[in-house]
């Protein structure tokens, strides 16, 4: 693995209404919006970048996105089109907790969970209005437990005991594998940035930017728990766009995403 390639991992989709995508401006309706992955194969491992929802605590808890997604579209699903099991990961980053960003972490068994601390700790203590987006936390059963919504496993053989690297700060993480923080949205929220050997680099905004029309409109999302900063860190993605010369991809963008390759295409 010596030279930097990145995988899209197609994780199916969800629905939201259109003065959710774009805060009390719309336009109103159904909009159906991708949820992805993005694997990196590095030279230090295979890392994950937020692993997207599962279908089953979705369909318990939050049937109203009406979620679509195959088992060939799950994390196990998306892996095994590269030849790959969910043992090979290495790490998994997650961009923040929010229930279609961290539903795949519990496949990865072996993999160690990097995350900013705020983030860690906004699992365990949401606002009130976060409870809802919060509300998978198979990723992390200490939390979980203390919280009192944890399901027992059936088998000791399914009892996952993750580990947390946590991190505060811009940092880079690996060679070419940079996060900055992008709060607002969430606490402790992390975009990514990942430098290739042919072409420009790619910038993932996570749901710090829904859309390139987000952007364009700089309007944020209706799911945030701090307005002024989410709009701060939706400038700062372009001002980071400008600086290093990236392209950026969008978390929940239905047109950018219908153009992006997916695995098991690759950019490198």
């Amino acid at each position: 693995m010596s030279e930097t390639k990145v995988y899209l991992l197609d994780g199916g989709t969800l629905v939201m209404d259109g003065l959710h995508a774009f805060w009390n401006a719309g336009p109103s309706g159904e909009i159906r919006f991708p949820v992805y992955s993005v694997l990196i194969e590095h030279q230090d491992g295979y890392y994950i970048y937020d692993t997207g929802y599962d279908l089953d605590h979705v369909q318990r808890a939050l049937a109203f996105t009406m979620p679509t997604q195959t088992k060939a579209q799950t994390i196990p699903g998306q892996l095994s089109l590269l030849g790959l099991r969910p043992d090979d990961i290495n790490y998994i980053i997650n961009s923040h907790f929010h229930f279609d960003h961290c539903g795949g972490n519990k496949h990865l068994r072996r993999a160690c969970t990097v995350c900013h601390a705020k983030a860690l700790e906004a699992c365990a203590c949401p606002q009130p209005f976060e409870i809802q987006s919060y509300s998978d936390l198979s990723f992390a059963p200490e939390i979980a437990a203390r919280r009192g919504n944890v399901q027992p496993p059936l088998s000791t053989a399914e009892i996952y005991t993750p580990t947390f690297q946590t991190i505060a700060g811009d940092q880079e993480i690996a060679k070419g594998v940079r996060l900055f923080e992008t709060p607002g949205h969430a606490a402790g929220h992390y975009s990514l940035l990942v430098e290739l050997s042919h072409r420009q680099p790619m910038l993932f905004t996570g749901d710090a930017a829904y859309s390139q029309q987000n952007l364009d409109r700089m309007i944020i999302s209706s799911f945030h728990l701090d307005p002024v900063e989410s709009y701060k860190s939706m400038q700062r993605l372009k001002d980071l766009a400008v600086h290093h010369d990236a392209e950026i991809f969008c978390s929940h963008d239905p047109q950018s995403f219908a153009s992006y390759l997916k695995a098991p295409g690759f950019y490198s």
